[in-house]
């Protein structure tokens, strides 16, 4: 008889870290075995990793730390390292190597997910044995946020409980959390990654203003890395929508003029607020085609 196994992909947010604590106390006795793996980029608010490390203690249930390790002599060869919170990267050496290899992400090339996160957790579970369809893997998608569900996750065996078995809204989650001895300690609007380019521009202005030193990586990034691409007639990349760089963004947040971003905001702008699916945090989509390589 073939083991039941599943797979927790804890991104390092309060709704993930409900959803493992909910899953250990309801569901782990309906599998044989349970891993929960969480990814680090090198750019993650220190906050982020705290919460992750304390989750750890609270879940009663080990939470394996990885990093890519790409290989920028044979990309295909590209694998993981375990790391723990002490050792884990902070420096954003993880994030520059994926820069190397890949040039850089941004809403034109968007690979830094799955560099970062989904082929080094599917390369870890690879090595131990689980193989593509021999388990499930939860994800922390809620009610409210139900349209972010993939259409074919029965096939996929993705599972996500705060969206149907167990129906949860970030209120709920919230409440939760609030009735803990800890819990993540960022706003909404900061979210795990400090300058992930998926923000809004109201996020991203607001943010490089409270804390400008957080979009030094990305710029050095920018002016080291930007001429990578995949043929030399293609202009340089930057991060940011509208072909925007750091500069552009540290420039258009000393002027001024904008409303903070905020938790309980309700203003929105088409040119300010859209943004490319990044919340609080960036849960993995595992439906992405694994074997598709970028330059």
């Amino acid at each position: 008889m073939k083991p039941r196994r599943l797979f927790i992909s804890f991104s390092g947010g309060e709704t993930s870290g409900y959803m493992t604590l909910w899953l250990l106390k309801n569901k782990a006795h309906e599998y044989d075995e349970v891993i929960i793996l969480f990814a680090n980029t090198g750019q993650e608010n220190e906050a982020t990793l705290q919460f992750v490390h304390l989750c750890s203690l609270m879940f009663n249930h080990p939470v394996i730390w990885i990093e890519t390790n790409i290989n920028l002599e044979n990309k295909a060869k590209s694998s993981f390292r375990v790391v723990d919170f002490k050792s884990a990267d902070r420096t954003g050496r993880v994030f520059e190597d994926v820069i190397k290899a890949y040039g850089l992400p941004n809403p034109s090339w968007m690979h830094c997910t799955r560099e970062l996160k989904t082929r080094p957790m599917t390369k870890y579970l690879r090595s131990i044995g689980w193989n593509a369809g021999s388990y499930d893997t939860a994800i922390g998608i809620r009610a409210d946020e139900i349209d972010r569900v993939d259409a074919k996750y029965k096939e996929h065996r993705f599972y996500y409980p705060l969206a149907f078995e167990h129906p949860t809204t970030k209120p709920q989650v919230n409440t939760f959390w609030k009735h803990q001895n800890f819990r993540l300690q960022l706003k909404g609007y900061q979210g795990n990654c400090k300058w992930c380019w998926k923000k809004s521009l109201r996020k991203h202005m607001t943010l490089i203003t409270e804390n400008p030193e957080y979009f030094d990586f990305p710029e050095r990034m920018e002016k080291e890395y930007g001429h990578i691409n995949p043929r030399s007639d293609l202009p340089d990349r930057v991060f940011f929508r509208s072909n925007r760089d750091v500069a552009a963004i540290r420039a258009m947040a000393a002027a001024g003029g904008f409303e903070p971003a905020s938790d309980d905001s309700v203003v929105y702008d088409e040119e300010l607020d859209a943004s490319y699916g990044c919340s609080q945090s960036c849960e993995i989509d595992f439906a992405e085609d694994l074997d598709e390589v970028e330059v």
